[in-house]
């Protein structure tokens, strides 16, 4: 009798929650950040499944079920939140509820429910900024190219105009990884977002402004890119994507150029398109996975440089 007493209290203690605590959903967040391969998914996850936590414990012990996950979008639409931001977070809702069922700690009937949760209908695409190429060739040539911060600088903006780089592989880049390719330069398997492997073209101008940053610096090999202490010499292990951020806002401020930030400068692929590139080489280029992505960053659904409602034939002769 008190064997099968014994036995119902495991199989009492082993099922499935329907509400968790914070040790669950810790265990759980450890668990999503620990399957995703690039740093900034486990940043922006971390972000969205910390603010969900944050909000999910405000509310007296609610079950984690399908209609609290809609709930916590409504919650979401309600801040004024985009639709793109809001369907980030419900998609770490969706992977945290998923870990904890596949750790035993949630029921997988409600993991099933929460993944039925759809997002918020994105209509139409933002504009962004975009920079046209005398503002491009400006951008980058700001920096003074007498000094040393001004050569790393000049580089810095070179290569994120010219290669289409994101900031993080901009800080991550190494010499090593500067090799010839078919009688060119091109940084070779590159480890992009998601993972993905590519090798990127270096122009001739980008290579003799980086060759100007690494013979001034004495790099030879390792990271391209360090610091510069005040006295005017390199020192460090390599910079972060702060200082990438923060050479792109301090150059852009100095040409009126608002709000202009790193990712921007990847939509510089449209002069790529405008100069012939195909459509294929601009998405190997930028590292997409879909070619609509790379459509969005070349602009090509919509031209507003030579608009369709320019020539009515009403305007004023």
């Amino acid at each position: 009798m008190r064997k099968a007493a014994t036995n119902k209290g495991k199989s009492k203690k082993s099922r499935p929650k329907i509400k968790l605590g914070i040790p669950d959903l810790e265990h759980s967040k450890a668990a999503v950040l620990r399957s995703l391969g690039s740093p900034d998914s486990r940043r922006g996850y971390q972000h969205a499944i910390d603010e969900f936590v944050a909000w999910y414990c405000s509310e007296p012990r609610l079950a984690f079920n399908k209609t609290v996950v809609l709930r916590y979008r409504f919650h979401l639409e309600e801040r004024g939140l985009a639709p793109g931001t809001i369907n980030v977070r419900m998609a770490a809702v969706r992977r945290l509820a998923y870990e904890a069922a596949d750790s035993g700690l949630l029921s997988p009937e409600l993991a099933a429910g929460i993944h039925r949760v759809k997002g918020v209908r994105k209509l139409g695409s933002r504009l962004g900024n975009w920079l046209t190429a005398g503002e491009a060739a400006a951008l980058w040539q700001v920096p003074d190219g007498q000094t040393l911060t001004g050569k790393r600088n000049r580089a810095i903006l070179a290569i994120l105009l010219g290669c289409g780089l994101r900031r993080r592989e901009l800080a991550e880049l190494t010499l090593e990884s500067l090799q010839r390719r078919e009688e060119r330069w091109a940084t070779v398997d590159l480890i992009g977002k998601g993972r993905h492997i590519r090798t990127v073209p270096v122009p001739n101008w980008v290579k003799e402004t980086l060759d100007a940053w690494l013979t001034a610096a004495g790099i030879e090999s390792g990271p391209l890119f360090q610091y510069v202490c005040r006295a005017g010499k390199p020192w460090g292990h390599g910079i972060s994507e702060k200082t990438v951020w923060r050479v792109v806002k301090k150059t852009a401020a100095s040409m009126n150029i608002p709000r202009l930030a790193p990712y921007d400068l990847r939509r510089c692929a449209r002069l790529c398109h405008d100069s012939g590139g195909e459509l294929e080489q601009i998405q190997f280029l930028l590292g997409h996975a879909s070619v609509q992505t790379t459509e969005r960053h070349i602009g090509c659904k919509q031209r507003l440089r030579v608009a369709v409602n320019d020539r009515l034939g009403i305007e004023p002769g």
